[in-house]
């Protein structure tokens, strides 16, 4: 062996990505032409075969509903699961379907909820919400009460990517200890948004506080870029939680 030998780096054997644990992905928007994901039929189906290839059992996908931007309804929701079931059973993939939304918390949104009308849930009666990304909702805690009031559980998606959360310390204890149940996007472990919200994802991961992963899926990107996971140092950490994904 010469004595450069001694300097050269082995090449990085990276794992392949794999779901089995997960078992159930959540959060996506997988429903072509409603929102800000998957555009067509065709790329839905490749996405939604890529999942199937990683060993997910199910697929949750969750269309925006956000008063300005998606005004989708759950009519609009069903029909567009009803054509993605229909080309995924004519394409021969092997995973179940089922949908309900992301809903954007506002005033727009309170008012549904204080009016009894009709929102989508899954699995306990879940409901996933989200908030925008730079400033706290003024009615954040007001919403939150209301869901809890008309039985609903809500599960604040994506905590670790809003700023006003990463700088609030406060605001993170008043949310754990009303129990709010945190998803995590798997691609923030990545670095995929940016490193200050990978190391607020790693810190929720291990406190404790993350009870659901989702991929969040938009586009062929967010997969490829999720398929670097298996580097990232929480891992195998992350397939022993107590999850519970599993249970939808």
């Amino acid at each position: 062996m010469g004595i450069l030998d001694l300097f050269k780096r082995k090449p990085e054997v990276v794992e392949d990505l794999e779901l089995s644990w997960l078992e159930v992905d959540m959060h996506s928007h997988l429903i072509p032409g409603i929102d800000d994901g998957s555009k067509t039929m065709e790329e839905s189906l490749q996405l939604i075969k890529r999942l199937s290839d990683y060993g997910l059992r199910k697929i949750i996908t969750t269309p925006h509903i956000m008063s300005e931007y998606y005004r989708n309804t759950p009519e609009i929701i069903r029909m567009g699961l009803e054509d993605l079931r229909k080309a995924v059973k004519k394409e021969g993939i092997s995973i179940e379907i089922d949908a309900a939304a992301e809903y954007y918390m506002d005033e727009i949104f309170l008012e549904k909820i204080k009016d009894g009308e009709e929102v989508l849930t899954f699995g306990d009666n879940y409901i996933l919400v989200e908030t925008g990304f730079i400033n706290k909702p003024q009615m954040l805690l007001e919403i939150i009460f209301q869901l809890e009031m008309a039985g609903y559980k809500p599960i604040l998606a994506h905590p670790e990517r809003y700023q006003y959360l990463i700088s609030d310390k406060g605001l993170l204890q008043d949310l754990t200890d009303r129990n709010i149940l945190f998803q995590v996007n798997m691609l923030s472990l990545t670095g995929f948004y940016s490193k200050p919200v990978k190391d607020f994802g790693e810190m929720l991961v291990e406190t404790g506080q993350v009870r659901f992963f989702g991929t969040d899926c938009h586009n062929p990107r967010y997969l490829d870029m999720m398929e670097a996971l298996p580097k990232s140092k929480l891992y195998q950490k992350i397939k022993q939680l107590d999850l519970l994904n599993s249970s939808l």
